[in-house]
């Protein structure tokens, strides 16, 4: 029997904006040694033992694969079959299923039998994963001075983190106008909303004391001044949408314009 290699059985896979397929390999009895054992001597793989009527299968399946498929290569998924395959069923020693096994370098080095949580999958087959190296941007982020900054930029102009990161460091040290010309590049996010709000702010204000008394004077005034009730929104968005104090001040300031 020849072995079926099979890509994207399920749902393809978004990561990273870019659509991932896992490798799957429908392995039988006679192929378990050279498309499992063999195979995990180069590359990883997750064993998956099922069968067309368990109902935690049919879950489980997809998360797995899509686990695998995040991995872009690095892991390979064995699909079996247990009612069609009794002798690789054996070999596993599996008592129930879903079974799941982690096979590197011709060994188990970790197993699940039942159903698990996504989170607790990907961290199964994430395991398998070597750390990848950090690339040159990652190393240039990290030393995160100007120059360095810009380097990252000239490998990467689009590289939506290079620019907050290198937008922040010019906000602070009162370059508002490259920073939002920088900000101009990317879509808005929350991140580039506040790095925005701290440079129309004139970067004046440090400390939540005083944006909350900025704020209660603003609130005289925003309902007759457009720049004051920008500034109002400006400040909110320093405050941070997860500070309980935001909410509070988002509702005086409907109240006061309605």
């Amino acid at each position: 029997m020849t072995t079926r290699y099979r890509r994207g059985r399920w749902p393809r896979f978004l990561v990273s904006g870019r659509i991932l397929q896992p490798v799957i390999i429908d392995v039988t009895d006679e192929t378990l040694e050279a498309e499992v054992l063999n195979r995990s001597m180069t590359t990883p793989v997750v064993v998956d033992l099922w069968a067309p009527w368990c109902g935690p299968c049919k879950t489980l399946g997809p998360m797995i694969e899509a686990a695998v498929a995040a991995t872009e290569g690095r892991v390979v998924l064995a699909k079996i079959n247990v009612d069609e395959n009794p002798a690789a069923s054996q070999a596993f020693k599996v008592q129930s299923i879903p079974a799941v096994f982690a096979i590197s370098g011709g060994k188990i080095v970790d197993q699940f039998v039942g159903a698990l949580p996504e989170e607790k999958i990907i961290e199964f087959v994430n395991g398998l994963v070597a750390p990848a190296e950090p690339s040159a941007v990652d190393v240039l982020r990290e030393q995160g001075d100007e120059e360095s900054l810009r380097q990252a930029l000239a490998i990467e102009p689009d590289n939506s983190d290079v620019i907050i990161d290198l937008a922040e460091l010019l906000a602070g040290e009162n370059r508002g106008d490259e920073a939002l010309e920088l900000l101009a590049r990317i879509p808005e996010t929350a991140e580039t909303r506040r790095i925005a709000a701290y440079v129309r702010s004139g970067a004046g204000i440090s400390s939540t004391e005083q944006i909350e008394e900025r704020l209660e004077s603003l609130l005289l005034e925003v309902k007759t001044n457009d720049d004051a009730r920008q500034e109002f929104i400006d400040l909110l968005e320093l405050l941070g949408p997860e500070d309980p104090r935001t909410g509070s001040w988002r509702k005086r300031l409907t109240t006061t314009l309605f």
